[in-house]
């Protein structure tokens, strides 16, 4: 496992619960007392960390290795999945992945920001910061959606659209602008969920929907806690006032009224029980539909 920096009280708690199994199945003896009793120890001192968690924290988790990514969710949540490649201009952008999946018997399109859960595979997917091509990638599919009446789904998680200068040559403001220009003309329901980073506009480049979520532990704004504090401060050493300050957490914008829920994670976050995770966003992405699909578009002409 890996353990962040407020978390080393259940570090060293994690270490004596593996010492005290590794002695039981040396010697053979019976310890299932004293393991239950650091079990109960580790849930509760991770309930008390995890009560209350400032916003640098609450970024720090959504960043965190073993979090659960795009293609994990859909690998849980869907009986089917074929991916689709290609914006038809130029690639296929790796950060961006989608296609036509099938949740529970419901027909839809999903998409969203891949990652990498290694250090090679973080290189193809350029860190989940996509290129023009991959956003309109994510316009081509969700016109294949439109076409063939099906609910789009995008998953968000991205710590910005790739800066390079061979990026905006190719229209990064553009592919990003239109894709919000054509999202909110889409006849199809769109369900918009943020599993981890919510960056700016590689963000909100998928980001337009009839219902957009949070996960508990990420975090949504125009700009990284890091970014603002060297902006304000010249220094990345108080990113931890900037995140507190940029009111990013899912409880922020509850608040200010810009996402529809809060999607409770397990306590310790996603990674804890991954399994758990996808069968709870699952729900959240059928009631979604059910609720959006009553809704007829040509009333709101």
């Amino acid at each position: 496992m890996v353990f962040l920096d407020f978390e080393k009280p259940l570090e060293s708690l994690y270490e004596q619960l593996d010492k005290i199994r590794q002695v039981a199945d040396e010697g053979e003896l019976d310890m299932s007392e004293t393991i239950k009793e650091l079990e109960n120890r580790i849930k509760a001192k991770r309930k008390e960390i995890y009560e209350h968690l400032s916003g640098w924290q609450k970024v720090q988790l959504s960043r965190h290795p073993e979090r659960p990514y795009t293609l994990y969710y859909i690998e849980q949540m869907c009986r089917k999945f074929i991916e689709l490649h290609g914006d038809r201009y130029v690639k296929d952008d790796k950060a961006i992945v989608g296609g036509l999946a099938n949740i529970d018997g419901q027909s839809v399109v999903i998409l969203g920001h891949q990652k990498g859960v290694n250090t090679k595979m973080r290189q193809y997917r350029n860190f989940g910061m996509a290129n023009p091509e991959g956003y309109r990638k994510a316009l081509r599919l969700m016109k294949l959606a439109e076409r063939f009446g099906f609910p789009i789904v995008t998953l968000i998680d991205t710590p910005g659209a790739y800066p390079g200068i061979e990026a905006e040559e190719r229209g990064q403001a553009e592919a990003i602008a239109r894709n919000l220009f054509e999202m909110a003309q889409l006849r199809v329901p769109i369900i918009c969920i943020v599993i981890g980073e919510g960056a700016s506009g590689g963000a909100i480049g998928i980001g337009l929907g009839d219902k957009v979520y949070m996960l508990e532990n990420t975090w949504y704004s125009v700009i990284s806690p890091e970014s603002c504090s060297s902006i304000l401060w010249r220094s990345w050493d108080y990113k931890e006032q900037a995140a507190e300050a940029l009111k990013l957490t899912a409880d922020d914008m509850m608040k200010f009224g810009l996402i529809d829920d809060i999607i409770r994670e397990p306590i310790g976050g996603a990674h804890i029980e991954p399994e758990s995770m996808a069968k709870i966003l699952k729900r959240y992405i059928k009631k979604a539909i059910a609720e959006l699909q009553e809704m007829n578009a040509s009333n709101f002409e």
